[in-house]
């Protein structure tokens, strides 16, 4: 199972840092990191990640409890890289994919049965194209950015059509909305 999840504003922003941040939606993120087995970035969302999370593991930067339980699950979690740029990946676990993207992400997949969770634009349109999507998971956030960057502002061929497995207000008004690809 490939799981796309991602926060978004009413308008479709999903700057990270347009979201709200509090505790719930740590624990949330969490729970989703929990119960998959990898997590699968590009480049650029890789070295965002890279260049926060390990300090907050090891206990360098001051943070509430529920993000420092995410920094260090996210420690020890397997995390896979696509980039055609950067070769080396020191943070602890993590993997390089490269070659044929259809290929190695359709191996990772196979290889993982608890599931893929992806957090990256870019590659998540890539993803979709490839047809490798098969559950999305968006938080949606009771805000209206105003600017962009978009999911999907590069575009898809065609409309995805998705069934509603569940939907969870949170206390802050974001809706945790989960769907499954429509097949056939």
């Amino acid at each position: 199972m490939g799981l796309l999840t991602f926060n978004v504003t009413l308008d479709g922003c999903v700057d990270h840092r347009e979201g709200i941040a509090d505790d719930e939606t740590h624990a949330f993120f969490t729970r989703l990191m929990d119960e998959a087995g990898a997590m699968l970035w590009g480049r650029v969302t890789y070295e965002m990640m890279e260049s926060s999370w390990p300090a907050v593991a090891r206990g360098g930067v001051e943070a509430p409890p529920a993000i420092r339980e995410w920094a260090l699950k996210l420690e020890t979690k397997p995390k896979y890289v696509v980039s055609s740029t950067r070769k080396d990946f020191r943070w602890n676990n993590t993997h390089h994919i490269a070659g044929d993207l259809l290929t190695e992400v359709q191996k990772l997949k196979d290889a993982t049965p608890a599931g893929v969770l992806l957090g990256s634009g870019k590659l998540a349109t890539e993803l979709d194209r490839l047809d490798l999507i098969d559950e999305y998971m968006f938080l949606v956030h009771p805000r209206i950015a105003g600017h962009g960057p978009t999911l999907y502002q590069s575009g898809l061929s065609c409309a995805r059509r998705l069934d509603l497995v569940s939907a969870k207000p949170l206390c802050s008004g974001a809706v945790a909305m989960h769907y499954r690809r429509e097949r056939g």
